[in-house]
């Protein structure tokens, strides 16, 4: 992270080009280096969608951490399942007694919701990486837009090898 961006006094152009990562596009009439202006106008917006990916990122660890734990408790439940027929579940700053197979319902639930939202997390953030590396001038990632095959594909995929 490297914060808010600061006007510089007089950008030289050999400091533009010492930026590690960064290729500045050219505009016409004008050389990217001497307009201070348009330097900081293009590293704000550089900085701006790093920071959209680095939150996309954080919030896809954020939710993985929650389905872990959710994994952990379904688990600790189905070990447990005939030992008492209620569990002890915390909503917020509440412990609630319910029905072990009414938390067991409600962890699968949320953990389906859970692994929905990280899958549409995951899709968008290959679209913010995708506008990063364009705004960096770097080449698009080869392979990065890659989709798995369904069960549906990989059945025939296996029939046609296997003839």
């Amino acid at each position: 992270y490297m914060g808010a961006p600061t006007r510089p006094r007089r950008v030289e152009s050999s400091r533009v080009a010492a930026l590690p990562g960064v290729i500045l596009p050219s505009r016409p009439g004008a050389m990217a280096g001497e307009d201070p202006d348009f330097v900081l106008r293009y590293l704000a917006e550089v900085e701006a969608l790093a920071e959209e990916v680095m939150a996309a990122r954080q919030q896809i660890v954020d939710l993985n951490q929650k389905r872990n734990q959710n994994r952990e408790a379904l688990r600790a439940l189905s070990k447990e399942l005939n030992s008492a027929d209620k569990a002890t579940v915390c909503f917020g700053s509440m412990f609630i007694q319910l029905p072990k197979t009414k938390t067991q319902e409600m962890l699968q639930r949320d953990q389906e919701l859970l692994e929905e939202e990280i899958a549409k997390l995951q899709k968008e953030l290959k679209v913010k990486v995708s506008n990063l590396m364009e705004a960096q001038g770097k080449p698009e990632l080869k392979g990065y837009n890659l989709k798995p095959l369904t069960a549906e594909e990989m059945w025939f995929m296996r029939k046609v090898v296997d003839s």
